[in-house]
């Protein structure tokens, strides 16, 4: 099943389907993440200049035609994630809350709200939806769990 729920100290509880979220303009490339989350900002404007270097093919401008042709290519075989406190903040957290379980199929892991709201959802793998010990898998943004992210998260329940 591809279906998170948010729910507990909530003003609404939210089921999300993560397999649409390659259609949100808030989505990047897990590339980007894994490569070195600290120079972010930097990493930003080297992946822009590679994109633009692709589509103008180093000399020619761009057309709308190749733009959607590269666009289309790396929604087919790019690997993305979205921040999960987007989500989080839809659901409204409320007031007292501090907590955040990620409910898996082999148990809970409590992490602080302010950590999770700051996690990394990784929801595509090579441009398909994530099955296997999916539908996200959930990475700290301090990248403390690269090896071993939070698999097969089906709830989240901020306490």
């Amino acid at each position: 099943m591809s279906i998170i729920q948010i729910k507990g100290n909530v003003q609404y509880k939210i089921t999300i389907d993560p397999s649409v979220w390659i259609f949100d303009d808030r989505k990047f490339l897990m590339d980007s993440f894994f490569e070195n989350a600290a120079s972010e900002e930097n990493q930003l404007d080297q992946e822009l200049d590679q994109e633009r270097v692709i589509r103008e093919g180093q000399t020619l401008p761009p057309t709308l035609k190749t733009e959607k042709k590269y666009e289309k290519e790396r929604l087919v075989t790019g690997s993305f994630g979205m921040k999960l406190g987007d989500m989080l903040k839809n659901a409204e957290p409320l007031e007292h809350a501090d907590t955040c379980e990620f409910v898996t199929e082999t148990g809970t892991i409590a992490v602080p709200l302010s950590q999770a709201m700051e996690s990394i959802a990784h929801f595509s793998q090579h441009g398909k939806p994530i099955i296997e010990e999916g539908p996200i898998h959930v990475y700290f943004a301090d990248q403390s769990n690269l090896t071993q992210p939070i698999k097969g998260v089906k709830e989240l329940v901020i306490t």
